[in-house]
């Protein structure tokens, strides 16, 4: 088409969707001579009729339909990428709804949360901190962060760090019951149970659902560890509980070469064609954030 090929393409679907010259103009704030023109001269570089006109209405061509279909879609694409390069300088402000696990949220989430929060003083935040997974789209949220293997969903989900499963014991019941070396070795242990019975492990290439029993039963990760800690039993927990004591030597990682295989931490939030800065760069916030919890380093 040559130059000027988005010339008129304004104006014709302004015409198409308003089925008036006057009507469109008013909408452009240009006279409806500008829409003849623009118009009569697209018409000629596509050499093909757009329009029907009469004295009082327009009407679409077959070209014209078709034409305008595309047409709108460049108009929503070129907006769309005019928001992206707008949104690169803006800042997070307004009100962002979020959700996360307990635990997990008000040891990692919510103060990194806080610390993205100093940067940007136009910013509200709630934070829904539940071990129940709330509906995002139902509860008007807009993040959701989420541990270990996602369901099918409508959602967005990025990963944000990994996330392993150790278990372990404390020397001093490893002293009096000694070590488990095999998965068949732990029936004859006394395993801490939190949420379920059911510890997922791996064996040779794939994951193994192991079935443990114990004495000692509680659905709360933090009163789980502390038992480990005092000896009661084997437990299997996620990193984020057992690594400062993996460290230090208050817990032994065991059967590591069936440690399953990693699972994650996620954000998820609803499916939009363009995110808002709020939600994009508090993802990369806390990306950044948990990528630098201390790493285990196995003895």
């Amino acid at each position: 088409m040559g130059d000027g090929r988005w010339d008129g393409i304004d104006e014709f679907v302004a015409v198409a969707e308003c089925s008036q010259f006057t009507a469109a103009a008013e909408r452009l704030g240009v006279s409806s001579s500008h829409i003849s023109r623009q118009i009569a001269r697209l018409e000629e570089r596509l050499q093909t009729r757009l329009l029907y006109r009469s004295t009082r209405r327009v009407s679409l061509t077959e070209a014209g339909q078709t034409f305008l279909q595309h047409c709108q879609r460049l108009q929503d694409a070129r907006e769309e990428a005019l928001r992206a390069v707008g949104d690169l300088a803006s800042e997070p402000k307004g009100l962002l709804r979020m959700t996360c696990a307990v635990a997990y949220g008000e040891r990692f989430i919510v103060p990194l949360v806080t610390d993205f929060m100093a940067q940007y003083p136009q910013l509200r935040v709630d934070i829904e901190l539940s071990n129940r997974p709330l509906d995002l789209l139902h509860e008007g949220l807009d993040l959701a962060i989420r541990l270990g293997r996602l369901q099918e969903s409508r959602l967005v989900a990025a990963r944000l760090a990994p996330r392993r499963m150790f278990v372990c014991a404390s020397p001093a019941y490893l002293a009096r019951y000694g070590r488990p070396h095999s998965l068949s070795e732990l029936g004859r242990h006394n395993c801490l149970i939190g949420n379920s019975d059911i510890w997922q492990l791996s064996h040779g290439a794939g994951e193994y659902a192991q079935r443990v029993q114990g004495n000692w039963r509680c659905n709360s990760g933090q009163a789980v560890l502390e038992a480990a800690l005092k000896g009661v039993g084997l437990c299997q927990l996620p990193d984020y509980y057992v690594l400062e004591h993996l460290n230090s030597g208050a817990l032994i990682s065991l059967l590591e070469a069936h440690q399953p295989p990693n699972t994650a931490v996620w954000a998820l939030y609803p499916q939009q064609r363009h995110l808002s800065p709020k939600v994009r760069k508090l993802v990369d916030h806390l990306r950044e954030g948990l990528a630098i919890r201390a790493e285990y380093v196995s003895r």
